[in-house]
């Protein structure tokens, strides 16, 4: 799977960086964006209370924009369930990410979306116990864990993803 995903990353990369327009991109657009800079890991990916938490919480403060990682198409922008206000970006070649909890989503389905454009605010909707995102990767609809690929407490890709 590493080097499946690694492959998959790097030409989703490729992809990003290769179809930009020459349009006035945000200040931090790129070929990625780390969604919530600043932020500090308040739960981790993988087991929690007997079941798997399929994303990692990231905490700054209430109402701090959320960016996209990665340029794709919104696949789904509403409630959803215990996830509260809740966004699904599709990327090429079988990457999806997730974005949940927010208090406002500001994408609505179909809309594209570049790396670094701001989609969403922090927020506490759904199964919160308090203000956070909760950031989820996912590779053909199976959860993994972010934190594979991005330096979570740098707030960048990891080197071995890079060009």
């Amino acid at each position: 799977y590493c080097r499946l995903l690694s492959l998959l990353l790097v030409s989703m990369m490729l992809v990003c960086c290769t179809s930009q327009s020459h349009a006035v991109e945000p200040a931090d657009s790129a070929s990625w964006h780390f969604p919530l800079p600043g932020a500090k890991v308040i739960s981790p990916y993988g087991k929690r209370g007997g079941r798997t938490h399929s994303g990692v919480d990231l905490k700054t403060k209430p109402n701090d924009n959320i960016y996209a990682a990665f340029e794709g198409e919104v696949i789904f922008s509403d409630v959803y369930h215990g996830y509260g206000n809740y966004i699904r970006i599709k990327h090429p070649n079988g990457l999806e990410t997730c974005y949940s909890h927010n208090s406002k989503n500001l994408v609505k389905n179909g809309d594209r979306v570049k790396a670094g454009q701001v989609i969403a605010l922090v927020g506490q909707t759904g199964r919160a116990t308090t203000p956070h995102l909760h950031f989820e990767v996912r590779i053909n609809g199976q959860t993994r864990n972010p934190a594979n690929y991005f330096d979570l407490n740098k707030g960048v890709v990891k080197s071995k993803y890079r060009r």
